[in-house]
């Protein structure tokens, strides 16, 4: 067995399906059959085929409702090798797209297991003739390349959560392989880190895995900042491995400031996760002024005190909101227009022109604010809330432009209301 996680998921996922199918024939649900000549050319005798693959497709609405199918068509979806897999199952025409190949290539896989049964008892050496054939598509020929990261400041509730392409969360005591200890646990720790695991096949020609496996776990440290306000960071080392080689630490250099309140993930927002995280890797932009003011915000976030990451929030904040420049003054008002209701707006404004104006102290080393740390994290939070719903297609990129509008309309508001033509 090369791959535990595609195992397990794949496991879990038939097991289901063969209770679901069970049920349905119990209930009355007929298998077609098809007529076919005995193995003979002469022979007058014919048999039976049971359309077990046919049963099984009539049935794909309710097999993704199974609590297992998402985790397996992550576990395919990461994977190369799905299309020689369907190829060599006689499959034609099925789509392009990595989701949707696996979700075909996993009721492909579904109807290989009770091929030609006339019921759903699973066996295991049906099970396991299966997944031989499945693995040996996706593995002959190619070696594995793995990095494994302890992820500190989350917490997950499930053993493992995949999040596509071949990355998932998984509890250090859940890891099916050996890994050096460090990586599994913290010293003196009673419970084990959580781990990044990324697996891929590598190409001639491509990144080398450290630098392939720092890219994406950037992008996922990206994502879990901007998807909850907790200090998330990945520990100093990671550790990389191709096929059964030893695993060779590395240093990711993303400690990040850390809260005492994790970001807790529990099983029923593993979907909403695992679909932010790829909605930000495809969305992020490689260049421009939401691009910086993205990485100000990382910089902000790896600031080992809150109240010296000021400057990073309130550059990211005016190259979004205020290109005049900090002596136009409008960067309270227009982050106010975005960030509150309109009988708040005036006491938010306050509170960033405030907030902006301690950055002086600050950087002349005198006395600040003792709220400062407080005031500077929920400015953070305002920048984290305006690059995530850009991001997410929620607000339009030209955020000073919707600002001023916004601005416009209090205005005219205002004047109505004071009887002022």
């Amino acid at each position: 067995m090369r791959n535990r996680q595609l195992h397990d998921a794949l496991a879990a996922f038939v097991e289901e399906a063969a209770w679901q199918l069970a049920a349905e024939t119990a209930d009355g649900a007929e298998i077609p059959f098809e007529i076919v000549r005995g193995g003979r050319r002469d022979s007058p005798l014919y048999c039976y085929r049971p359309l077990t693959a046919d049963f099984i497709e009539q049935r794909v609405g309710l097999l993704a409702r199974l609590p297992s199918f998402l985790p397996a068509v992550h576990a395919l979806s990461g994977l190369g090798g799905v299309d020689r897999y369907l190829e060599g199952r006689g499959e034609r025409g099925y789509p392009a797209e990595h989701r949707s190949r696996a979700e075909f290539a996993l009721r492909v896989f579904l109807g290989s297991v009770f091929e030609e049964t006339t019921d759903f008892e699973l066996q295991p050496e049906r099970f396991d003739r299966a997944y031989a054939e499945i693995e040996s598509a996706l593995y002959d020929g190619r070696t594995e390349t793995a990095v494994i990261a302890p992820l500190l400041g989350v917490e997950i509730a499930s053993p493992e959560v995949a999040l596509g392409e071949g990355l998932t969360l998984m509890q250090g005591d859940a890891f099916p392989e050996e890994a050096p200890t460090d990586a599994l646990w913290a010293p003196g720790a009673q419970r084990p880190h959580v781990l990044a695991v990324l697996r891929w096949e590598a190409a001639a020609g491509d990144l080398t895995p450290v630098a392939h496996g720092r890219v994406r776990l950037r992008r996922l440290l990206t994502a879990l900042r901007l998807y909850d306000g907790a200090g998330v960071g990945f520990g100093p080392l990671a550790w990389t491995r191709t096929g059964g080689s030893a695993w060779q630490p590395f240093a990711l250099g993303a400690l990040g400031a850390r809260r005492d309140d994790p970001m807790v993930i529990p099983p029923e927002q593993e979907d909403e996760l695992r679909a932010f995280c790829s909605l930000i890797a495809r969305r992020t932009p490689n260049g421009g002024e939401l691009s910086w003011a993205l990485r100000r915000y990382e910089m902000a976030c790896e600031r080992a005190i809150p109240g010296e990451a000021l400057t990073d929030v309130l550059l990211a904040l005016r190259a979004l909101l205020e290109p005049e420049g900090p002596g136009s003054g409008r960067l309270p008002g227009r982050l106010a227009a975005l960030c509150a209701l309109p009988d708040g707006r005036a006491v938010l404004a306050a509170r960033v022109a405030h907030t902006a104006a301690a950055e002086r102290a600050v950087v002349a080393g005198l006395s600040v604010d003792p709220a400062l740390d407080t005031l500077t994290a929920e400015l953070a939070d305002h920048l984290r809330a305006l690059l995530r719903d850009v991001l997410c297609g929620h607000l339009d990129s030209d955020l000073r432009r919707v600002a001023d509008e916004i601005l416009a309309v209090d205005s005219g508001t205002a004047r109505a209301d004071a009887g002022v033509a």
